[in-house]
């Protein structure tokens, strides 16, 4: 069983039990959280499609914790014009847990 989710702009292929990292979301550690589902499939090959209008699909999450992502170092130059800027930026992302993917 395993579906594909959409969250914070990105899709990701998730499958119950699996933990993942995607943008931070507004729910408290804990809490059960339903994302969007595009395509989901179970063990019986029974599949929901959200395009094709059968989204009967949903698959819950629980929020594991919050978190800050890797510092990303962005650096511009002008040659032989002296400008030189340096910025830093951490993406603030959400652990979740898939609980359950439902079809029907």
């Amino acid at each position: 069983m395993y579906a594909i989710i959409e969250t914070g702009g990105k899709q990701y292929w998730v499958k119950p039990g699996q933990n993942l990292q995607v943008e931070r979301l507004n729910a408290e550690v804990g809490a059960n959280v339903e994302v969007k589902v595009l395509w989901a499939n179970d063990a019986e090959g029974t599949s929901a499609d959200a395009k094709a209008g059968t989204d009967s699909a949903k698959v819950t999450a629980q929020v594991v914790r919050h978190l800050r992502g890797k510092k990303i170092i962005i650096f511009k130059k002008r040659p032989k014009k002296g400008y030189e800027r340096t910025q830093g930026h951490r993406q603030d992302l959400s652990e979740i847990k898939i609980t359950d993917i439902k079809i029907g």
